[in-house]
């Protein structure tokens, strides 16, 4: 592993057009769990220029049956994808939560596909999809994420919150960050450059406006990243490519699941590929996804290790994963090999054996909870007051005993 090398991570806000596409898919998700637990939910979103249209596959008590949308059940979609829109701040005239046109083609989950994930006389519930999935944790931050995608989701959620308490009346939903580090020995030590493009009301593109929300924004970053890392001879981009009105759906069409590496770690660890939002928790690309970063986590938090990736596979319609792999980069205690926490992982019988299955039950993850987390990141951080599950320490005194 490099000790000394510069690093960079980019973060977008909520009102970013990918964004929006991700929350309402994930409200969608929301939705239909917290009619039924079991439901099987695969929502696309696409939003440009006034417009939203969902597509995918469902199934879903209460509101999908025997090829039938329920009563109301159309209107409270509709409701929903429009209360989205609202949260995150759009009433432009190119993207308007009240006056946007909106288009369903959600239809029923393939049979094909259902036979190989549901659980049927002595099968298990299978993986709903084959692929391979990552989870990470390092040292740099106490939530035990890379410092540089840390940092550039904090200062666009301080943003979203000042633009929605009236603090910053300036800003519009639309913002992007990015955030270089210099690291050296291994560790953050400058912030060499910091990249900030924000949609702003009429005029704050020239004069004193600019001047005020260019001071506002390194106002922010200095409250975000601590002093020591900040100095004279960090560079900020700020709005560098001058005005920025028209941003959104309606600057730029937004689609699910474009935007995994914010999602995940910024570049710091690999990517299967597949995206979180739109899916229900049987699906292996969001579950076992949240597993990976809860082990790393349990990990690094045990002290075994400063940086740790895992990796799972799985193949469609098997429940048990086909590999594990654990690498902690050159970083890992004296007699605790990375082959000793493969076996750690295989055999502790809290994981359900790291089935789709057993991870649902061990994260608890049927709960309509996924709306918060499909902006600013699915790992290290807090959603309503609280972490999500896949972020508990809770195998920490497990991983331990390897060093006892």
């Amino acid at each position: 592993m490099r000790q000394s090398y510069l690093f960079t991570s980019e973060s977008v806000s909520e009102g970013h057009p990918d964004k929006v596409s991700d929350q309402i898919s994930d409200a969608i998700v929301d939705l239909f769990l917290s009619k039924d637990p079991e439901a099987r939910v695969a929502c696309e979103t696409l939003t440009t220029t006034q417009k939203v249209v969902l597509a995918g596959e469902i199934r879903c008590k209460g509101v999908f049956e025997n090829g039938e949308w329920t009563d109301g059940a159309l209107e409270e979609i509709e409701q929903t994808v429009r209360n989205v829109v609202r949260e995150i701040g759009y009433e432009q005239d190119g993207f308007h939560w009240e006056t946007l046109d909106f288009e369903n083609y959600l239809h029923a989950q393939s049979a094909h596909i259902a036979q190989g994930v549901d659980a049927s006389g002595n099968k298990d519930e299978g993986a709903g999809d084959q692929g391979i999935m990552f989870g990470f944790a390092c040292d740099e931050t106490p939530d035990l994420m890379p410092a540089t995608l840390d940092y550039s989701h904090k200062i666009l959620q301080r943003m979203a919150t000042d633009r929605k308490s009236g603090k910053a009346p300036f800003l519009e939903p639309d913002t992007k960050s990015q955030v270089t580090l210099r690291f050296k020995d291994g560790q953050p030590v400058a912030a060499t450059t910091i990249v900030l493009s924000t949609q702003h009301k009429p005029g704050y593109d020239k004069g004193e406006k600019e001047a005020e929300l260019k001071k506002y924004v390194k106002d922010v970053i200095a409250d975000i990243l601590p002093a020591e890392l900040l100095s004279d001879e960090t560079v900020y981009h700020i709005n560098p490519t001058g005005t920025f009105e028209i941003g959104g759906p309606d600057g730029d069409a937004g689609l699910t699941g474009r935007k995994i590496i914010v999602d995940t770690y910024g570049g710091a660890a690999p990517h299967g590929g597949g995206a979180f939002s739109g899916k229900d928790p049987t699906k292996v690309d969001r579950s076992a996804a949240y597993i990976t970063r809860y082990l790393a986590k349990n990990i690094v938090a045990a002290g075994l290790a400063k940086r740790c990736t895992i990796q799972l596979s799985y193949a469609i319609g098997i429940a048990e994963p086909l590999s594990i792999y654990v690498d902690t980069h050159g970083t890992g205690v004296a007699g605790v090999s990375e082959e000793d926490i493969e076996a750690a992982i295989r055999d502790n019988p809290k994981l359900g054996g790291l089935t789709p299955r057993g991870i649902r039950t061990h994260l608890d993850l049927n709960k309509p909870i996924y709306f918060r987390s499909a902006a600013y990141g699915h790992f290290g951080r807090k959603a309503d007051g609280d972490y999500f599950p896949w972020e508990r320490t809770d195998l920490v005194d497990d991983f331990r005993k390897l060093v006892s």
